[in-house]
């Protein structure tokens, strides 16, 4: 099962013990289970645009071996997360923060880069071994395999490492321009994160201690947005369209 896979922009290679197969298989186990515990949100039309939005990213990724599923759940808490396979979640509390289509191609962005890193099932690796995960991927009724699915949707909530989270935000800012979106929505976003973590409130991915300080994540995708030539970009952000997409949102 020892393979070397693309994990990364350029081309960068990690070795990895699952197969694509398999960890499609496994997050189709978790998406029913979190499909179950949250509700989907109602409309369409919502939908439909973060899933366009998602797929621009997809398309300039550096892992299109997948179909990517992008789902909005019915929930006031600021979250998104993405589970092994391309299923990646986004809760109504984040979209409404928001205020750009770019903003949200940085969060869509950022939960790609998880993917295409392959972080959620190397993380799971870690923590239920890889038999488990086998049996996962086998769709394994054993209680064993039940609670890993469980497991699973806990660390995707979570968060990752703080090397993780880096490095998928600076996938989330070196797709952003490829796929037509300024990189400056993923400032924004950052800030207004941060904002909300000075508050107190439930901010995304806040439950992984070894995050890193969104202030620096901050710096970070600033210092490589403009190492890629991005600093005084005329890429749109599409705030008129996302402020029609907000208007939906109850």
């Amino acid at each position: 099962l020892f393979h070397c896979a693309t994990t990364g922009p350029g081309g960068k290679k990690s070795f990895i013990l699952i197969s694509t197969g398999q960890e499609v298989s496994i997050g189709k186990e978790m998406a029913q289970q979190v499909e179950k515990d949250y509700k989907v949100y109602d409309d369409t039309i919502v939908q439909n645009y973060v899933s366009r939005v998602g797929n621009k990213l997809v398309q300039v990724s550096d892992r299109k071996d997948l179909k990517y599923h992008f789902t909005v759940l019915d929930s006031k808490d600021i979250n998104a997360f993405a589970a092994p396979g391309g299923f990646i979640y986004i809760y109504t509390g984040l979209l409404k923060m928001m205020e750009s289509e770019a903003e949200l191609g940085g969060v869509l962005g950022h939960e790609v880069g998880h993917v295409v890193a392959r972080h959620g099932v190397k993380r799971m690796q870690q923590v239920i071994g890889i038999n488990i995960l086998l049996e996962i991927s086998l769709g394994s009724s054993s209680e064993a395999a039940k609670k890993a699915v469980v497991i699973g949707i806990s660390l995707a909530l979570q968060g990752y490492s703080r090397e993780n989270e880096l490095e998928a935000d600076y996938d989330a800012a070196y797709y952003l321009p490829q796929a037509g979106y300024n990189p400056k929505g993923m400032v924004e976003l950052l800030k207004k994160l941060n904002e909300l973590d000075k508050s107190g409130k439930n901010v995304i991915e806040k439950l992984a201690t070894d995050h890193p300080p969104t202030s620096q994540r901050i710096e970070k995708a600033q210092a490589y947005i403009d190492s890629l030539g991005y600093s005084n970009s005329n890429l749109p952000l599409f705030e008129e369209d996302y402020k029609k997409l907000k208007e939906r949102l109850k």
